[in-house]
């Protein structure tokens, strides 16, 4: 432990009544605080990103009463660790959001004050949310989608650049190349074997190059198929309802289950679930105005899998297509007409992704 002021009260010394904890979140040391039912501050330190860390972590907070909630930032990166200890110690964990702003420019900016600020948040129950777990079968779909996801743009990365250098190079390469399909090109370059004696040489340098772009394309394409391999039944398990609905694959139902997360029953409610996918319009009225505005924020990778659902539904499902016509005929937009049928295909999933919960309406 690095540092601690207000140290914990001995055994026969501890209160009875309950604290709430907040962590202000690092990669190599966490601050943390506690404040009692009122609000006092009792205490802050500082501890290391270990399991020993963690352990003294917990013991120091629960030395000030029996620990009712610890609010913890960022528990998707730097509080991912800390949130699954706590959470196999029985302590209720809560996601806090960064400090309120105003409040940042009358205090000031530190770790103390973030972590007295989280403490704070999860006493009065503002700005917090339930974590996900990450520890079931969702969170290996998570870490596979997100390998995958990088490695389509390295390839989309090496092809422009593998295109762009085609446009410039010598014309004895430029006119080798030139007329060949996407997949020919790649071979064709990656079966070079230019001499690396004459890089000082211009079309030698060239055709190095290419050659080591093409065979990095044929190698991410390598890794891709392997992955696809591990994501497409892992989805088929985890959710073959979404599968079994017209317009969503394998990437959709995959990113809409990485939305939901491993414990589900920490989105509440159908209205919640489209609030966190970014597709619940927001009131905007004032006065004897009352409107509605687009919903900018939400998971923004959630809302595009919505949105790709949507439009592969416009093209093949004949309800959606009938839904359009008649949508259109009272005269509405297709732009709005989409973040209708976002806002739909959101309470469908959602009423499939939680069996237990029953649809108001058919």
């Amino acid at each position: 432990m690095a540092s601690m002021t207000r140290p914990a009260l001995p055994q026969s010394e501890q209160r009875v009544d309950p604290v709430v904890g907040g962590i202000d979140t690092h990669k190599d040391l966490h601050v943390a605080a506690v404040v009692d039912a009122d609000g006092t501050v009792l205490g802050t330190a500082e501890f290391p990103t270990t399991r020993v860390g963690y352990r003294q972590l917990l013991d120091w907070m629960s030395g000030f009463g029996p620990l009712r909630r610890v609010g913890v930032e960022g528990t998707g990166c730097y509080g991912a660790g800390i949130a699954r200890y706590l959470a196999a110690a029985d302590v209720e964990v809560v996601e806090v959001d960064r400090p309120d702003r105003s409040d940042r420019r009358r205090r000031g900016k530190s770790d103390i004050f973030d972590a007295i600020a989280a403490a704070q948040a999860a006493r009065l129950g503002q700005r917090i949310a339930i974590p996900k777990s990450h520890d079931g079968g969702v969170e290996s779909l998570r870490v596979l989608r997100l390998t995958r996801s990088a490695a389509v743009q390295a390839r989309t990365k090496a092809l422009q650049l593998l295109q762009q250098l085609i446009v410039s190079a010598p014309d004895p390469v430029r006119d080798q190349l030139r007329n060949l399909s996407r997949m020919r090109l790649v071979r064709t370059c990656a079966a070079w074997r230019p001499d690396p004696a004459g890089s000082r040489d211009p079309l030698t340098a060239m055709r190095i190059a290419l050659r080591s772009l093409a065979r990095r394309i044929l190698d991410l394409n390598a890794e891709i198929a392997t992955l696809n391999r591990l994501i497409k039944p892992l989805v088929g398990e985890l959710a073959p309802q979404l599968l079994a609905l017209s317009g969503i694959g394998i990437v959709c139902a995959g990113q809409l289950l990485v939305t939901f997360g491993d414990n589900p029953d920490r989105v509440h409610s159908e209205p919640a679930f489209a609030m966190l996918c970014g597709v619940c319009p927001l009131p905007a009225s004032s006065g004897k105005t009352r409107r509605h505005r687009l919903n900018r924020g939400g998971d923004r990778q959630a809302n595009s899998a919505l949105h790709i659902i949507a439009i592969t539904r416009i093209r093949d499902d004949p309800r959606t297509q009938a839904y359009v016509e008649r949508r259109t005929a009272e005269g509405h937009s297709m732009s709005e007409i989409i973040r209708c049928l976002k806002r739909l295909i959101a309470r469908e999933v959602y009423y499939l992704l939680r069996p237990a919960k029953q649809a108001r309406t058919p």
